[in-house]
């Protein structure tokens, strides 16, 4: 894991501090990194309501074909092989 230095302000410090205490996080890292998601977490949603709003917005819905189904069930199975079981 890579380490990054930051300089805060001491009011940002206790703040942080804080908030680790509260939230019961156990070290300033793993409350950066909680944030870190968070906002990753905020730019997939504006990603995909943007996507969703695009789609709206190209006018009425096309049927899917035999083809866009075997297209996306073939993406579905190439995604569920990928990915790690866990109970």
């Amino acid at each position: 894991m890579a380490t990054m230095n930051i300089s805060l302000p001491e009011e940002m410090r206790e703040f942080v501090e804080t908030q680790i205490a509260q939230e019961g996080f156990t070290s300033a890292s793993e409350y950066f990194r909680s944030l870190i998601r968070d906002a990753q977490k905020r730019r997939a949603k504006q990603a995909l309501e943007a996507k969703f709003r695009e789609a709206l917005e190209s006018g009425p819905p096309r049927r899917m074909t035999s083809e866009d189904w075997a297209a996306l069930r073939r993406e579905a199975i190439e995604g569920l092989a990928g990915e790690e079981i866990r109970p």
